[in-house]
């Protein structure tokens, strides 16, 4: 799933935006993918972190993924989504990523982030759908507000939303599950590690995202 999404990705639209090399840009690409993916995946753990994400999926049904030109991301949307996903926490999961990829591809990831996410979620929101329709669940992810309805210093699920979303029963449970199973597969893809059982995925990612998000790993 991860290198469908990579192939997506403009990396030459990109290399020309920020001003890098192509090559340096693809690994940057390559570095916040995962970790973009394994900071939403930690925040499915809990069932509010959940709803809230796929609120959030529900406001990205934009087809961004299917035609991604860099000019249509939205990068406020984006750093807040960041918000959502990493809390305070962003600056040290680029950080650490650095750590992993050198100092320049740490520089890129930083600037990359904000513009992956909006791509990100137009992305899981169409995987979520199709296999939520293939299952047998609601074909739609519930939709109410936008990414901003929460506070904007925590993760997904982690501020109150506005109003409570309702209990959706079976269908709640099973587009939960539809969203885990999605994020396992892409992250299993990317680290090595059996798509369910893990929230922040495996190998060195994992410990990555393990120290820096704690308890919502």
């Amino acid at each position: 799933m991860i290198d469908q999404l990579m192939r997506d990705i403009p990396t030459g639209q990109l290399a020309q935006a920020l001003g890098a090399d192509e090559a340096t840009t693809t690994q940057a690409v390559r570095a916040a993918l995962p970790a973009l993916l394994g900071g939403l995946a930690a925040n499915t753990q809990s069932r509010d972190g959940a709803q809230s994400l796929l609120q959030a999926l529900g406001q990205h049904q934009d087809g961004l993924a299917d035609d991604v030109a860099i000019d249509r991301v939205d990068v406020n949307d984006g750093e807040k989504i960041l918000g959502h996903v990493f809390g305070n926490n962003t600056d040290g999961v680029v950080n650490q990523l650095g750590g992993l990829s050198g100092a320049q591809t740490s520089s890129l990831v930083r600037k990359l982030l904000p513009i992956l996410a909006p791509i990100v979620l137009s992305w899981l929101a169409k995987q979520v759908t199709g296999a939520g329709a293939r299952g047998g669940a609601a074909a739609t992810p519930p939709s109410r507000g936008t990414t901003g309805d929460t506070q904007p210093d925590g993760p997904l699920g982690q501020g109150r939303p506005q109003a409570a979303p309702a209990d959706q029963g079976d269908q709640g449970v099973d587009m939960t599950s539809v969203l885990q199973d999605v994020l396992g597969s892409a992250l299993g893809g990317a680290t090595g590690q059996a798509p369910r059982g893990g929230s922040g995925g495996g190998g060195i990612l994992g410990d990555v995202l393990g120290g820096i998000l704690g308890g919502r790993r």
